[in-house]
């Protein structure tokens, strides 16, 4: 007898999606065309199992699913070596597809700010208060923050795509000097109407660079009446003398809850600007 042509995991997914959705197996065979023992038979398997695609005989894994503990920083080394103890001989392939098998992968891990109780408590907080903001109110805000700008090379990991022992080509190679080439601090800012002054900062953060750029900014950006200034809470922008001058020049704030650069979108706009 000839072997069947196997169904593809689609035409599967779309008979029991036919079948939950009340129809008989007679109009589904009429409807895809396929036999009624077929689509029988794949029902009852997704019934038993809940999985249409088919269990194909093979030896067994050696590593359970619950045997995948979700340690994010432990390596493959890590897992071999621990399995080996209990007296499981694994090799890394197989710890890979087990872990695939998990719907875990190797990603690099981000780097997000040391959040103490207090800090995550005022960032929900500030969330939950302007969670249904308009855009209207948004497009008020003119955000601000400094940064560290590498006078030589590029601010952020760079990837090539390169030939095998081709490492070293000029090409695919980013230059370097001794004791790095410097760097420099800036101060921009920016709102949804364009971006404004951009900033060196030679000494301490204070109302006079603030006086030069920050107005003009927003003048030259036409945020109108009753704009908004977003800046963090660094103690130099919190000191006295700056929050007088805020003050004094009438400039509403915007209240910012402490340990939250990520929650800035001019982050995005450094990144830009440093790639």
């Amino acid at each position: 007898m000839a072997k069947t042509k196997e169904l593809s995991k689609d035409v599967r997914d779309k008979l029991v999606n036919l079948h939950k959705s009340g129809m008989g197996y007679k109009t589904i065979t009429k409807q895809l065309g396929e036999k009624v023992t077929t689509v029988g038979a794949i029902i009852r398997k997704w019934k038993k199992h809940k999985r249409t695609v088919n269990l194909r005989p093979g030896a067994p894994c050696k590593i359970s699913s619950r045997g995948v503990r979700n340690q994010p920083r432990t390596t493959w080394e890590d897992l071999v070596n621990d399995l080996t103890a209990a007296g499981t001989i694994v090799t890394k392939k197989t710890i890979g597809n087990t872990l695939c098998r998990e719907g875990l992968k190797s990603c690099s891990a981000h780097k997000v700010p040391l959040l103490k109780k207090a800090h995550i408590h005022g960032r929900l907080k500030f969330t939950n208060e302007h969670l249904n903001d308009s855009e209207d109110n948004w497009v008020k805000v003119l955000w601000s923050d400094e940064t560290k700008m590498e006078l030589f090379g590029i601010n952020s990991t760079r990837h090539v795509w390169r030939r095998r022992n081709a490492a070293y080509d000029p090409k695919n190679t980013i230059p370097t000097v001794k004791h790095g080439g410097g760097n420099i601090m800036i101060w921009g800012c920016f709102s949804a109407k364009g971006t404004g002054q951009l900033h060196r900062i030679k000494g301490t953060m204070d109302g006079a660079i603030l006086g030069e750029n920050l107005l003009p900014s927003a003048r030259a950006l036409k945020m109108g009446r009753g704009w908004v200034f977003q800046h963090d809470n660094d103690p130099k922008r919190t000191a006295k003398a700056m929050k007088e001058w805020l003050k004094k020049k009438h400039i509403k704030v915007l209240e910012w809850p402490s340990q939250s650069p990520d929650l800035n979108p001019i982050e995005n706009l450094w990144r830009e600007l440093k790639v």
